[in-house]
């Protein structure tokens, strides 16, 4: 059984059954729609993504579901950026990129250097994952994961704060405040406080060459699930039960459908929904020790739509044909009260497309921590059509977990969505899922070789 239908659980079921074969069944329990956070919205006739925007050039995983799938990379649509700090823009992007180059350099130093070299190096062992993953190997603790990848330091990276470690490199902290910030606020809501780990990962994708999928990413999740001929059952899964026959586990998953409530019987469960008592109701009966609680929150992020008229003049253009810019993130100011907005393209872009010019009406997509009222949409707006409000609890409140949650629950019981404390995007959610489809794997067929294996670079070198 597969708890949820997200990227989770959809590219969970796949590799699953890449490794398992054809003859494993699954079950996907998913309440809501495939996808998950992975949705969309419809402005005019038109969907548009509401919240998992953006894909990285890196994302080998992604990359691949793509292929596999045969969908197409979305046409890239220009536009520009800028940082903004409730009174004026601190940082423009302009069309040539040695002038940007230039104005980093002036304003900032050799910080925005410093910051490359020190993510390039977060990256570059990251990326070790793919080679491990492609000869087999698995983890049993997001901990091992890691080590296997960075040592100590990488585990260290989920403990303590992203300002911290880039003051700690040589980067000012006036470049922290204006750059730093604004990229982590536009992409998980949250401060500089945010673990180093779950930051690199951000400011990867901060520095250019993201993608999205033609017509939707959630169609990577749809065509998983098809591809693996996955039987997806509209239910809510409310708990686990652990019964044994012939001295192996047997879990009794619990759910509720539109028919009433049901039970079914599995020899491996993976849930890939948050175990927190925010997000989930979740029950585990029968286990000896208990499944402990979850520590953590989550943090309410709001996604407005707005299909409307900027109001440039408060961005200070009150010529809204000169307005330049297509992204606008912002700084940490208390008065401010959104985190970033941009003009937003459909999902379906044609040959013919082109982005809408600053004086017309456009569709906007807002982030922000709450709901914004009738006087912020007026500030940010001249004049709207429509307003489509999309309140959910999008990432793990960075500050407030200790530690990083377990990822075997019990013998094949296991949990996914732990990952997001270290870092969350599609792809640590995908590198998510082969690790515990390896894992269940190797633990079925007692390959321990395969499992939390000391010096594996040099192990993957000699089996080269």
């Amino acid at each position: 059984a597969v708890v949820g239908a997200g990227l989770g659980g959809s590219a969970v079921a796949y590799f699953l059954q890449q490794h398992f074969g054809p003859q494993v069944q699954l079950d996907v329990y998913e309440p809501v729609g495939v996808g998950g956070r992975l949705a969309t919205v419809t402005v005019n006739k038109q969907q548009y993504e509401s919240r998992g925007a953006s894909i990285h050039a890196l994302s080998l995983h992604m990359q691949d579901f793509v292929k596999i799938l045969g969908l197409k990379h979305r046409r890239e649509v220009a536009g520009k950026s800028a940082v903004f700090s409730g009174e004026h823009f601190v940082l423009e992007e302009t069309d040539w990129y040695l002038l940007n180059l230039f104005r980093l350099w002036w304003h900032y130093g050799i910080s925005f250097l410093r910051l490359q070299m020190w993510v390039e190096e977060v990256m570059e062992k990251f990326m070790r994952i793919y080679k491990y993953q492609a000869h087999g190997y698995a983890f049993s603790s997001l901990e091992e994961l890691l080590r296997s990848l960075g040592g100590e330091a990488f585990v260290n990276m989920t403990q303590r704060s992203v300002a911290e470690s880039l003051l700690e490199v040589g980067v000012t902290q006036r470049f922290v405040d204006d750059v730093i910030a604004a990229v982590l606020r536009s992409s998980y809501g949250q401060s500089v406080l945010v673990p180093a780990f779950a930051g690199a990962m951000s400011l990867v994708g901060a520095q250019g060459g993201t993608w999205a999928v033609e017509g939707g990413n959630k169609l990577v999740c749809s065509g998983l699930l098809k591809l693996t001929k996955a039987n997806v059952i509209p239910a809510r899964v409310t708990g686990v039960s652990l019964h044994s026959s012939e001295g192996k586990a047997l879990y009794q998953v619990h759910y509720e459908s539109s028919e009433g409530q049901g039970s079914a019987f599995y020899d491996m469960v993976v849930v890939t929904t948050p175990l927190h008592p925010s997000r989930s109701n979740f029950t585990f009966e029968n286990f000896e020790p208990p499944i402990a609680d979850f520590s953590g929150a989550f943090q309410p992020s709001v996604t407005s739509v707005v299909h409307g008229y900027l109001n440039s003049s408060y961005f200070g253009f009150p010529d809204p044909k000169l307005f330049p810019f297509a992204s606008i993130l912002t700084t940490d100011t208390p008065d401010l009260f959104f985190n970033a907005m941009d003009n937003i393209c459909p999902v379906n872009i044609s040959a013919a497309f082109r982005r809408k010019q600053p004086q017309e009406a456009a569709v906007w997509r807002v982030l922000s921590q709450q709901p914004l009222d009738k006087q912020q949409l007026k500030t940010l707006f001249r004049s709207y059509y429509s307003v489509q409000v999309t309140e959910w609890q999008a990432y793990p409140r960075y500050d407030a977990a200790k530690s990083l949650p377990p990822i075997v629950l019990h013998e094949n019981l296991f949990y996914l969505s732990g990952v997001e404390w270290v870092a969350s995007s599609m792809e640590m959610i995908a590198v998510a899922a082969k690790n515990v489809a390896l894992l269940a794997y190797n633990r079925w067929h007692q390959d321990l070789e395969k499992i939390d294996q000391k010096d594996l670079m040099h192990k993957v070198k000699t089996e080269l």
